[in-house]
């Protein structure tokens, strides 16, 4: 394993990316150096390709073995850009194509240290019912920028599917109520057979590359701006960790497959058309196939509350906030109780009325 460290052409120290930037700074002097405008376009890489190719499953991969050029210190990693955990410097991993999937885009960093403090100010004043003392997590030391690895699929699906359209018909019903006979309309619905087939194209379907993130605080990130990406250049790691992918890129189709299954079905169910629609059946064929990997950027932050540790992500472009929250016992029975008055007010209200 080779790696990289970027030297400050001011003071020599280890400069690193500034998020809202396309340079490098460095964190003693503050000399910038511009990153080199991109000479290629991100590459999407053909799935037929890539699918024969032999590959050392990623679980059996070493950990990478950092030796920071600054103080000689070695330090074993899993990720791919890390600090020296004995100076603090900089150092970037070159991955070896061979071994692991190359990133092949990255969404660099905009979001500074001190946005990311003013994004949880605004996140945990509008919590309802958390504890007062919630505020303090504006100012959690242990925020660390984190490049998260990404799958993207794009793919042209053909799909047939079997089903039922159902149309709505009303039928006229004789019924006694209280001696009296009277009639009312009844809505009925006939099936009949439908098949047919449809067609869509999917672009950047996004399935996260990695175990060591909540999926559901993952999903809260969204929306990403994906077309603001990168093509890959290790310059934008430098000072940030980024975390190498632990989800194969197979299993990564197999939930992008899960991921568009409904809006496939919704196509059906509007190609079938009537009033009610059953699918019974869906068969996609998926042409065109292609893949890469991305590097999304997140802030990794914990802050703990009444001796417990809570856990939160903030979208390294929007600010966008998901994550762990405590909830006060008091502000919840106040809000019951406030409830409860309410609602006898307005009973009583009615009942002097009658």
């Amino acid at each position: 394993m080779t790696q990289t460290q970027y030297p400050c052409a001011g003071c020599g120290a280890n400069v690193e990316f500034a998020p809202g930037t396309t340079a490098l700074r460095c964190p003693y002097c503050g000399h910038e150096t511009q990153i080199a405008a991109a000479t290629r376009q991100v590459t999407e890489h053909e799935w037929s390709q890539f699918a024969g190719l032999p590959r050392k499953p990623i679980a059996l991969l070493a950990k990478h073995v950092f030796k920071c050029q600054n103080c000689g210190a070695e330090t074993e990693s899993d990720a791919i850009s890390d600090r020296c955990r004995f100076c603090g410097a900089a150092v970037v991993a070159e991955v070896n194509p061979e071994d692991q999937v190359v990133p092949e885009a990255v969404l660099p960093f905009a979001l500074t240290k001190q946005q990311l403090r003013e994004e949880l100010r605004k996140w945990a004043a509008s919590r309802w019912f958390a504890p007062n003392g919630l505020k303090k997590v504006t100012e959690a030391e242990s925020a660390k920028s984190t490049y998260l690895p990404h799958w993207t699929y794009d793919t042209r699906t053909v799909s047939h599917y079997q089903g039922q359209r159902g149309e709505h018909y009303w039928v006229t019903e004789t019924y006694t109520e209280n001696g009296e006979t009277k009639t009312r309309q009844v809505r009925k619905t006939q099936w009949h057979h439908a098949s047919g087939t449809v067609e869509r194209t999917f672009d950047d379907v996004l399935v996260a590359g990695t175990t060591k993130v909540t999926q559901q605080h993952l999903d809260a990130l969204e929306p990403w701006p994906l077309t603001d990406a990168q093509p890959f250049h290790a310059q934008y790691l430098a000072g940030h960790e980024t975390l190498r992918y632990d989800v194969e890129p197979e299993t990564g189709l197999e939930q992008a497959k899960r991921k568009v299954a409904p809006v496939i079905e919704q196509d059906c169910r509007h190609d079938i058309g009537g009033d009610e629609q059953r699918v019974d059946h869906v068969d996609t064929e998926y042409h065109e196939l292609t893949f890469k990997l991305m590097l999304l950027p997140v802030w990794l932050a914990c802050y703990i509350y009444a001796g417990k540790t809570y856990n939160i992500q903030v979208n390294g472009r929007t600010g966008e906030v998901a994550g762990e929250r405590p909830y006060s016992a008091a502000k919840i029975a106040a809000a019951i109780t406030a409830a409860v008055l309410i609602i006898a007010a307005i009973v009583a209200f009615f009942v002097l009325r009658k």
